[in-house]
């Protein structure tokens, strides 16, 4: 399998104001976009070409990657002038999928699952679409028997779930006869008439780290703010072209590129974008500053 599909058309309210200037998964994190880390991860498991849906904020994509490439992949970016859900977003690629199968993968995770091996189990079997799930999650709403899914949230009456869906799954291109044309509709009616027909696969995707980082507090959590530290933690916190005058303290932050901190100011549980300032004396408590609009004085709980 040498394809994927990144999901990146998402509004990201639920991380709004950030997602005011970008799309969530171009939020950094660990002082890089999100998104770099799954296409890492992609490449990583032989991926050689990625399509990417776009819709809010679209243009931030192409800054980010002017070249329509990342590292040795091949970006193709799809836009979606009115948003077309999870099915009709693989639909919307149908070109791109030119009859081979790929993998993919949800824009708003953080995860090194084995996707190599979730590839390799779903070329041995005869299923359409084969899904990563977890054991452990907050919505286990997949019903998983062996090494088949029989159904997703009962919606087939016929079991209740007992897997977290990651937002992983490799499908075959026959999954697009599913799916009705220029449509907004989402992936699960086609994996229900999939599960009826025993072509659902489920991949015991328990090893490893997963995080969703759909929200304000999964993202500072993901950051080990609040929560110990999941991934990320051979990596310098302070990043190295960020300026920190003398007599600022930093504590359990996290400092991105070309960050200016200032004299005496105090940042803690917090969180610095890239190229964002903190004046001298400000004091931050469990804050992220992703405007480019100097912070000054007190705040805590807030999003600068």
């Amino acid at each position: 399998m040498k394809k994927a599909f990144l999901l990146g058309a998402g509004l990201g309210t639920r991380l709004r104001p950030m997602t005011n200037t970008v799309p969530k998964p171009l939020v950094p994190v660990f002082h890089r976009p999100l998104a770099t880390h799954a296409l890492d991860h992609l490449a990583a498991a032989g991926i050689e070409e990625v399509a990417i849906n776009t819709h809010h904020l679209h243009e931030e994509w192409e800054r980010a990657f002017p070249l329509g490439r990342y590292e040795d992949l091949k970006l193709h970016f799809f836009h979606e002038k009115n948003l077309l859900e999870t099915g009709g977003g693989i639909k919307n690629i149908e070109s791109f999928i030119a009859g081979d199968p790929i993998l993919v993968y949800n824009g708003d995770i953080l995860t090194n699952i084995r996707i190599d091996e979730l590839i390799a189990s779903h070329t041995a079997s005869e299923n359409t679409a084969t899904l990563a799930a977890r054991t452990d999650g907050p919505g286990q709403h997949l019903a998983v028997r062996g090494s088949q899914i029989i159904d997703i949230r009962n919606m087939l009456e016929v079991s209740e779930g007992s897997h977290q869906f990651t937002g992983i799954y490799c499908i075959n291109p026959e999954i697009l006869d599913l799916i009705p044309a220029n449509e907004k509709v989402s992936i699960i009616p086609a994996f229900l008439i999939l599960a009826g027909q025993g072509k659902l696969g489920a991949f015991d995707a328990d090893a490893g780290h997963w995080l969703d980082l759909g929200t304000r507090e999964a993202y500072l959590e993901t950051h080990g703010i609040g929560a110990p530290l999941e991934t990320g933690k051979d990596l310098a916190p302070i990043h190295e072209t960020a300026r920190v005058e003398v007599g600022a303290t930093i504590t359990n932050s996290w400092i991105g590129p070309d960050c200016e901190v200032g004299r005496d100011a105090d940042i803690t549980d917090s969180i610095l974008w890239p190229g964002t300032v903190v004046e001298a004396g400000a004091s931050l408590t469990n804050c992220i500053v992703h405007s480019p609009t100097p912070v000054e004085g007190s705040h805590s709980n807030a999003d600068l």
